[in-house]
């Protein structure tokens, strides 16, 4: 039952061996580097296996040339599998499986509805249809994904609420954001990659320290970018331009193509894009209108070779430049203006290089990725409000914070999957040199020029070095039933060198250093109750190592919080992912436990009003349930929706840092979800129309942690509707976003120099209507 409107593609050599159809299709969708859907409408028979080269059109014709399904193509390498019809005329609507495609969450490419772990994927064509260009975008996809709203390029991603504190610093993050096998982030807020040309984001919830180190204490989150194609000439090009209620227009361009350099042996891969979102705030004290004005530009280029069926090399290179000319915060009751001293604009640059070897050898495979990360990014901030702590001349005071970070990265595994057993075996490295200079500059006009003095500054480097030997062992012990055991023995070492000087306080000095060492356990058993329809159990940990405070006009007080210590989360999940009438509804539920110890948290200084610092700040356990689903109602119309509660009660305080602690994790609400609804019609010809309308919202939570701060945000909604036709090459979307031009509060922070503690809110941004035009060959 294909679909031949199509233009057949070049060839590739498939290698599948006898097994169900569900299992065939996964290998045949990553040797074909297409993206498959729906896989288990073929479960209960066994395909007979393929080998050959053929187009991926050819092999799916002889693959499922006497099973029970079809396949139609949904949109440009997106195959969909439906079953065949029966007797009677009606044919049944393909299945709506919750996140059926094939993920690399586990570093092996895996059906997610065979893990045991809480995976959640969205293809890059249904975030296309959706019209998303980020995570926040993508929310409705992604099952329990949150994100602060400082703005483009300093927000701090969040998984299942598990929150150590609303702001970003030292203290490493919760979640590891990846670009393909490449880790994009250390300490640095998320970096806000435009998703253009992606083959499908990853988000696996739950610590994956056995298998990813510190930085995923609440997760991962894995951008999957498109692979040249070696035999046929690709491209594509977007434009979009959009118009917001009261503020500036806002515009972008986007676009790939992929060329084969050599047919069937090597391929070149490169896209671009280059955004501006118009400014929304007015400020009223500065003269300036729509002053948040942000740009986003870069690409991405990747070359592939593959002088064999058995190995492949891959090269990457990518960048991004985000400049936002203000901040996007006011005060309540000003509206969309505000009343600032000096702008405050924002950086965030990101550059890496990465390569790729992957082969098969005798039955085990080897992957090893190199990659190498130089992060800059840097903010202004109006310091007027503290500028006499540290001056008596000045008339503005502005606060520098710059951070230059470069990361080095290697990781290599071996992987064999048998019969019974199955394992997998890695080695990792990483090296990161951080140069954070900060200073606060006193500003004078004389005879009509601004002059800046520093009376402030302290000029810190860090270097940490990480090493790991990590592993997983799977056993089937009898027919459905799958024990894991894994785990990861790491040594983490840090440095940290600052010189402090100041205008009116004694200079000082540090040079400190650590070693942690430390091991995360990872034990899960699972239960496939048929095809596709898994229980679960698992409990794994994370930790994170400590480090070394620096800031501040006086060295810190107490003298105990001069340093903050490791901390650790042990992890408990129960799942299920099910399926009923005969695939059209999917559901994947969890129960969760968590018991943080210690937590780090990034904070600022009373004394020296707005200097960043981390602590500790106590303990707190965490019960949660989430869920998702997505129902085929009819063969046009698919529900999708996704929600999760948690509730959290904290514990043993440091008393050195807070005396009473709030019982709910800062900048984390109790209760956040999201849900999209499309519909889908076939018009004359090959042109389609679809319809898509997605909200997500976001609960209430605190901004501090502290139980005495009365400071809360949240308790909004994101809504976006989108009207799309288009066939096969080119197409029209028209949307609106907040169509019920709504003002909630997303975001209770702005500028940490706000020693009156003026309560701060960051707007959701007025109704915007706008278009994209797209075409591709």
């Amino acid at each position: 039952m294909a679909d031949s409107s199509h233009a057949a593609t070049a060839p590739v050599r498939f290698r599948i061996e006898p097994k169900p159809y569900s299992e065939a299709l996964i290998d045949l969708a990553q040797q074909a580097n297409i993206t498959l859907v729906g896989a288990r409408v073929c479960d209960g028979a066994a395909a007979p296996g393929l080998t050959g080269r053929y187009t991926f059109e050819q092999a799916l014709d002889r693959l499922l040339a006497t099973a029970p399904c079809g396949w139609r193509l949904v949109a440009p390498r997106t195959v969909e599998i439906v079953a065949r019809p029966k007797a009677q005329p009606a044919v049944p609507p393909p299945p709506a499986v919750v996140s059926e495609l094939v993920v690399t969450a586990t570093k092996r490419a895996r059906n997610p509805r065979e893990l045991a772990v809480a995976v959640s994927a969205a293809s890059g064509g249904a975030l296309e249809e959706a019209g998303a260009t980020d995570i926040a975008d993508a929310a409705p996809q992604l099952a329990g994904v949150l994100a602060t709203n400082l703005g483009p390029g300093r927000n701090k991603l969040l998984l299942r609420g598990l929150s150590d504190g609303a702001f970003t610093g030292r203290t490493r993050s919760t979640v590891v954001t990846y670009l393909d096998d490449v880790p994009l982030n250390y300490n640095a807020p998320d970096p806000d990659l435009r998703l253009v040309d992606v083959e499908r984001l990853e988000v696996a919830r739950g610590p994956q320290g056995a298998l990813y180190g510190a930085g995923s204490l609440a997760g991962v989150y894995r951008i999957v970018s498109r692979k040249p194609d070696l035999y046929a000439l690709q491209g594509e090009v977007r434009a979009s331009a959009a118009d917001t209620q009261g503020g500036d227009p806002s515009y972008a361009v986007q676009g790939y193509a992929s060329a084969p350099l050599w047919r069937g042996v090597a391929g070149l891969r490169v896209a671009g894009y280059s955004e501006v979102q118009g400014g929304q705030l007015d400020d009223i004290n500065l003269g300036r209108e729509n002053v948040d004005r942000t740009e986003r530009r870069g690409g991405r280029a990747s070359l592939r070779v593959e002088p064999t069926d058995s190995f492949s090399l891959t090269i990457t290179g990518a960048g991004q430049h985000l400049r936002s000319d203000d901040t996007h915060y006011t005060n309540p009751g000003m509206g969309l203006k505000r009343a600032n001293r000096i702008p405050e604009p924002h950086v965030n640059d990101i550059a890496l290089g990465a390569v790729t070897l992957k082969g098969t050898w005798r039955g085990l495979d080897f992957t090893s990725s190199s990659g190498f990360v130089r992060h800059a990014y840097g903010s202004f901030y109006d310091a007027t409000l503290v500028q006499n702590t540290y001056t008596d001349f000045a008339q503005t005071s502005a606060y520098s914070e710059r951070s230059r970070t470069r990361l080095f990265v290697q990781d290599m595994f071996v992987a064999y999957d048998g019969p019974r057993f199955e394992w997998l075996l890695g080695l990792y490295g990483s090296a990161t040199a951080a140069h954070t200079p900060t200073e606060l500059l006193a500003q004078s006009t004389v005879g009509g020029t601004l002059v800046e003095s520093m009376v402030y500054a302290d000029d810190r480097r860090d270097r940490i070095r990480e090493y790991a030997a990590y592993g997983e062992l799977a056993y089937r012990p009898a027919p459905g039933w799958t024990v894991a055991l894994g785990g990861r023995v790491f040594t983490t070492r840090t440095r940290t060198k600052s010189d402090v000087v100041s205008e009116r306080f004694e200079a000082r000095t540090l040079d400190a250093q650590q070693t942690f060492t430390g091991v995360s356990p990872k034990l899960s058993v699972q239960y496939e109750l048929s095809p596709g329809d898994l229980l679960y159990g698992v409990i794994s940990e994370g930790h994170r190592a400590g480090g070394f405070n620096s800031g501040g006009a006086e060295p810190i007080r107490p003298a105990v919080l001069a340093d903050y210590h490791p901390d650790r989360l042990r992890h408990l999940e129960l799942g299920a992912k099910l399926t009923f009438m005969q695939g059209r509804l999917g559901v994947n539920s969890a129960v969760f436990y968590d018991d943080w110890h210690n937590i780090q948290t990034d904070q600022f200084r009373m004394d020296s009003i707005g200097i960043p610092f981390t602590t500790n700040a106590g303990d707190a356990r965490i019960l949660g349930v989430e869920g998702e689903l997505a129902f085929r109602w009819t063969e046009n119309l698919l529900v999708q929706a996704n929600a999760r509660y948690a509730r959290t009660r904290t514990r043993d305080p440091n008393v050195d840092a807070y005396p009473l602690l709030s019982d709910d994790l800062p900048g984390a609400p109790a209760f956040s979800g999201a849900a999209m609804v499309t519909y889908q019609k076939r018009l004359a010809g090959d042109w389609l129309l679809r319809l898509t309308g997605e909200t997500a919202y976001v609960g209430r939570s605190r901004l501090e942690w502290q139980a005495t701060s009365r400071q809360e945000m949240g308790g909004y909604a994101r809504t976006r509707l989108l009207a799309e036709i288009s066939n096969r090459r080119v197409g029209l979307q028209a949307f609106v976003t907040n169509p019920t031009n709504a003002y909630g509060d997303t975001f209770a922070f702005g500028n940490p120099f706000n020693p009156n503690q003026t309560r701060q809110v960051t707007p959701q941004r007025p109704r915007t209507f706008g278009v994209t035009l797209f075409a591709s060959y």
